[in-house]
């Protein structure tokens, strides 16, 4: 039983490198779009960051969920718990800071709380809106 969880646990880091990698090509692809609508550099830079911090943030949700299939399934041994608790933590303060970075706000200081992919669903709504309002203009 072990080696089906070992394999759920690297099945969920490919997928966290995986959303990671779509979300930077996400991200690029927004920012050529913003940079081609004529919005400016700035606008196309912020929407780079954007896409691109909300992609690490939800590769780095999944990773962490990884983790913690990684070590609940295996032996229970103190030094794999305090690995773990060591990388959960060097991970939370990674998202914290680049939720910060994104939205300027503390998380716990938003009225609604956003997950990485609701960030980056927000960053393509964003692209869409503005394709549509470029393109009645």
């Amino acid at each position: 039983m072990e080696d089906v969880f070992t394999a759920v646990a690297v099945g969920f880091e490919a997928l966290g490198a995986t959303a990671m990698l779509a979300g930077f090509l996400t991200a690029v692809v927004l920012g050529v779009r913003s940079l081609a609508r004529g919005e400016g550099g700035r606008t196309a830079f912020q929407v780079l960051r954007t896409a691109l911090g909300s992609a690490i943030l939800l590769g780095l949700e999944i990773l962490v969920a990884a983790d913690l299939i990684r070590t609940i399934t295996s032996k229970p041994s103190l030094e794999d718990a305090l690995i773990l608790g060591l990388i959960v933590l060097i991970r939370t303060v990674l998202s914290i800071s680049i939720q910060i970075e994104i939205e300027g706000t503390l998380p716990w200081r938003r009225a609604l709380l956003r997950s990485g992919g609701q960030m980056v669903g927000d960053a393509i709504a964003r692209d869409k809106s503005a394709t549509r309002a470029a393109a009645t203009e």
